[in-house]
Formats: structure tokens, C-alpha cells, sequence
């Protein structure tokens, strides 16, 4: 009987267990809905919530996706320009967008009105930006910018397509391997991050990186999951001035840091001499233009001008991204300009070295060479990683 009763109190314990087990399943999957909903802020990524425009957010070759009051426009990651969408014959139209607008803002918890005319969201690949229709006076108009957690260019497409030369590729990458600091420049939708992105890959594995952003779209520690990452958000009580110095508490070899835009550029030009590298972008049309750009943003004029020995010291590398008309007419992406900077006693130098894409100089200040030396790079213009790229692709 005694057996008989442990028997029976063997199986209640079981089905004690079985129990709490289903209750923990249930939390942990309740759990990771709320952390996938705390990701996307509330905004579902699927058809029902997206509706007409799912086909382009599930698109991954789509980046921009935008409605100015009447017109759908595109754009790709092919280094086409924007373009039209035919829409006659789908739901998008003035009361779609305001349904959709009124989704977003349920989502996130934010209004949308006359008193609050414009509503910024973000999700884990997804930055959205809506105007009301009391300031865009052409409609509502929203914005949908997409950052995935990849790289969109390879080595094999920049060269097939006239983005970057072998020599060029092989430069730049080389200035990483010399831990060089790097702006990435250009204008507007010229696909400074994605650039960003695509050189940072080549940083060495065993080297902290701390990225530092106001959107996430730099995805490092998804680009390479084997490094040692810390990605960083500002926000309204953390900016980026704050972040840099917290960053370099933090051990970084590597800094990156999305955009470099007002007050921060101070303390980013003190991080470096910190000795901390960094890849940035920046807003400029010539990249012998980028030391006064970050000059300009600083409004204490005596800093500004102390400054300026710090940026040529320090700061290694500028590279410009541009757009031009194909053969065939359409517009695209390419790498433009890259320019040295140095400090030779008391002369600031700027080198261009790639104009229009074309190698132009090789006549390297005597500080820029001692980096390549230093690392035993005796030709900067080629690249083992180029190299044995383009062999896989042609094997395959």
C-alpha cells in the first residue's frame, strides 16, 4: 500500500511539473513576444498591419519607400534613382495613409494631430517619419527608411558596377588594417551608412567596437556576431556628447559613430586623440571640406580654432560618396573622392588621392606612409582581402 501511495504521489509530482512547465513555456513565449514587440515598438512587421505597401517593406531590395500626399516613390538598393510607383490600381491613396499613419501612432503610443504634426517611430529595421497634413500642405506625407542588418554591397557588385576600382577597395580597407580614422561624406541618400557598414566589416575580429546611434541601422553585432560589440542609442537624456564620453569608459579600439551633425563634434575630435579610432559620416559635397564642416559645428569660436591642429592631426581620412548618370541613363552610387589629412610641423595637408573614382596621387605625407610601413603594407592599392574575394567568386 505504501509502495501504491509513492507510486501515486511519483505521478502527481509529475503532473505538478508537466504543469508548471506549461506555465513557464507560456511565460517565456509571452515574454518573447513582449521583448519583439519592445523591438519594434508596437509596429507589426507583417501584411495586416502594412496592407498595400507589405510588398515593398518586405522587399529587401527596396531601402526608401515614400507617399507625398498622391505619389508612391521607391528606391533600391541597385544605385537607381527614386522612383515613381504606378498606384491606380491599389488602395494607396489619401485615407490609406491616414489609416496607416493612426496605426503607427497607436502603436507607439504617439500622437498625431495639428498640435503634434509630425510622428517619428523606428523598429529593428524599419525608421518611419509622418507629417500631418497641417504643415504638408501637399497631403500627409510618410517616410519609410530601411536599415537591415547586412551589408547590401560586396566586393564583387561594387567593382561590377563601377561603385569602387580594386585599387580603390584595396586602399580604404587598408586604411582600416592601419586603424585609421575615417569620414564617410556626401549628400543626402548617397549611402553614406551602407558605406559605413560595408568598410566596418573589415576591422579586425579581436577589436571592441562601440557603435554609437540615434536610429539603428548600423546593426554591427548581427553584421559580425563573433565581435566584441557595444551598440549605443542617444536619446533626449542621453546625446551623443554623452555617449562619446561614455564610450570611451568603455574600453573601445573602435568608435563609429552614425552621423557627426552639431555640439558633439568637439568631444568626438577629443576621442581621437585619445587614441580610439573611428569611422563617421558627414553632411558635405568635397571632402577637403569636411575639417571646416566639423569646425563650423562648434559654436565656442576659441575651441573651434584649437580644434583645427586636433583635426589634422588626428583625423585620417575623408571619403566622399557622389551619384552620376550612367550609360544607360540611370543614376548611380559610386565612391568619388578620397583625401589624406596631416600635420606636418606647422602645415595642414589634404590629399586627394581618388578623384571621380580615378587614382590621381600616391604621394603620401610622411606620416600617413609611416602607418602603412608600420603595418607592413608596402602596397596600399592592393589587398589580400580583394584578392582572395574576387578567386572565391570566380572558383564558384
Amino acid at each position: 500500500m505504501d509502495l501504491l501511495n509513492k507510486r501515486n504521489k511519483t505521478f502527481e509530482d509529475v503532473n505538478e511539473f508537466d504543469a508548471e512547465l506549461d506555465i513557464r513555456t507560456q511565460n517565456e513565449n509571452s515574454l518573447s513576444n513582449d521583448n519583439e514587440s519592445f523591438i519594434n515598438n508596437g509596429i507589426k512587421i507583417t501584411e495586416d498591419f502594412w496592407e498595400d505597401l507589405w510588398d515593398y517593406i518586405s522587399d529587401d531590395n527596396i531601402t526608401d519607400i515614400d507617399y507625398n500626399g498622391k505619389d508612391l516613390w521607391i528606391r533600391d538598393c541597385d544605385n537607381n534613382v527614386r522612383k515613381k510607383v504606378d498606384i491606380s490600381n491599389t488602395n494607396i491613396n489619401k485615407e490609406f495613409i491616414e489609416l496607416l499613419s493612426l496605426r503607427i501612432s497607436n502603436a507607439v503610443s504617439l500622437e498625431l494631430n495639428k498640435e503634434n504634426p509630425v510622428l517619428e517611430a523606428e523598429t529593428d529595421k524599419l525608421r518611419i517619419s509622418v507629417i500631418h497634413e497641417s504643415v504638408a500642405v501637399s497631403g500627409r506625407s510618410i517616410c519609410i527608411r530601411k536599415t537591415l542588418p547586412y551589408t547590401r554591397i560586396s566586393i564583387k557588385n561594387a567593382i561590377e558596377s563601377g561603385y569602387a576600382s580594386t585599387e580603390l577597395l584595396s586602399f580604404i580597407i587598408n586604411c582600416i588594417k592601419c586603424h585609421m580614422n575615417i569620414v564617410i561624406c556626401g549628400g543626402v541618400g548617397v549611402g553614406k551608412t551602407e558605406a559605413a557598414k560595408f568598410f566596418s566589416q573589415y576591422i579586425n575580429d579581436s577589436e571592441r567596437v562601440i557603435s554609437i546611434e540615434d536610429n539603428l541601422e548600423w546593426h554591427y553585432s548581427q553584421i559580425k556576431p563573433k565581435q566584441d560589440v557595444v551598440e549605443m542609442q542617444v536619446s533626449d537624456i542621453f546625446n551623443y556628447q554623452d555617449s562619446i564620453k561614455a564610450c570611451l569608459r568603455q574600453n573601445p579600439t573602435w568608435m563609429m559613430i552614425q552621423e557627426i551633425r552639431g555640439e558633439e563634434a568637439k568631444d568626438f575630435v577629443t576621442a581621437l586623440s585619445t587614441g580610439v579610432n573611428s569611422i563617421t559620416t558627414l553632411h558635405t559635397d568635397d571632402c577637403r571640406k569636411v575639417p571646416d564642416r566639423i569646425i563650423n559645428m562648434v559654436s565656442d569660436r576659441i575651441g573651434a580654432d584649437r580644434m583645427e591642429a586636433d583635426i589634422y592631426n588626428f583625423l585620417d581620412v575623408a571619403i566622399m560618396i557622389s551619384m552620376k548618370i550612367d550609360d544607360n541613363g540611370n543614376m548611380k552610387r559610386y565612391i568619388d573622392q578620397v583625401c589624406l589629412f596631416s600635420f606636418e610641423g606647422s602645415r595642414k595637408n589634404s590629399l586627394i588621392v581618388f578623384n571621380d573614382g580615378m587614382l590621381i596621387s600616391k604621394n603620401f605625407s610622411p606620416n600617413i606612409q609611416h602607418k602603412f610601413d608600420k603595418n607592413n603594407i608596402k602596397d596600399p592599392f592592393k589587398c589580400d582581402v580583394i584578392f582572395d574575394n574576387l578567386c572565391e567568386d570566380f572558383i564558384s
